[in-house]
């Protein structure tokens, strides 16, 4: 994990959250919720080509926002920026490529524990692969990559309409890789991602 990578994740969060906290302090209650967290992407890089594939793990900001149908049902959108990886072969860097994973939830609330709300959730989860440099343009991958998303986690109330939250979730994310033309196999990203942050609920 990088520390200046966690650094900037850590200041965005303490920005955004103390320039919302005032506001969302005083707000009604409404369906909606945001959360912002520091999010850590742990990569299983199960790799089928033969060629012992991996992108690094990395720390970045995340920002989902959810809509509660009821108090116990809610439908959550998870969003960030396009995050660049290094791809490795072996242990030698052979290019790098960026992906866009927004992912949609729908997620079940325990609501009768006081202050503590834990979830669980399932959905999918769609990524764009972009800015792709593999090889000098020797490789390529499948642009785009369909797959399942299960989570769980937990909003702990600080304060009125204002949220602690930790939230882990499993993705299927993979992506075909070619050479020359031909299909060599199959990489998998699959990452575990586990966020921390703060919700506002308004």
């Amino acid at each position: 994990m990088s520390h200046k990578t966690f650094q900037r994740a850590a200041l965005a969060l303490a920005v955004a959250g103390g320039l919302a906290l005032p506001m969302f302090a005083h707000a009604q209650a409404t369906p909606w919720m945001v959360r912002v967290h520091a999010l850590n992407l742990d990569s299983a890089n199960k790799d089928g080509t033969g060629l012992d594939l991996t992108v690094n793990n990395k720390v970045f900001p995340e920002v989902d926002i959810s809509y509660f149908f009821t108090p116990n049902i809610a439908a959550e959108l998870v969003l960030t920026y396009p995050q660049k990886h290094t791809v490795k072969a072996g242990g030698t860097e052979i290019g790098t490529l960026k992906h866009l994973p927004p992912t949609l939830s729908l997620q079940y609330h325990f609501t009768d524990m006081g202050a503590f709300k834990p979830y669980v959730g399932a959905g999918l989860n769609y990524t764009r692969f972009s800015s792709v440099d593999l090889l000098g343009g020797a490789a390529d991958i499948d642009r785009n990559s369909f797959g399942l998303a299960v989570g769980a986690g937990f909003d702990y109330e600080i304060q009125k309409n204002i949220y602690f939250n930790v939230d882990v979730k499993k993705v299927q994310i993979k992506t075909t890789v070619s050479a020359g033309g031909s299909d060599i196999g199959d990489f998998k990203v699959d990452p575990l991602l586990i966020g921390v942050g703060i919700g506002f609920r308004f």
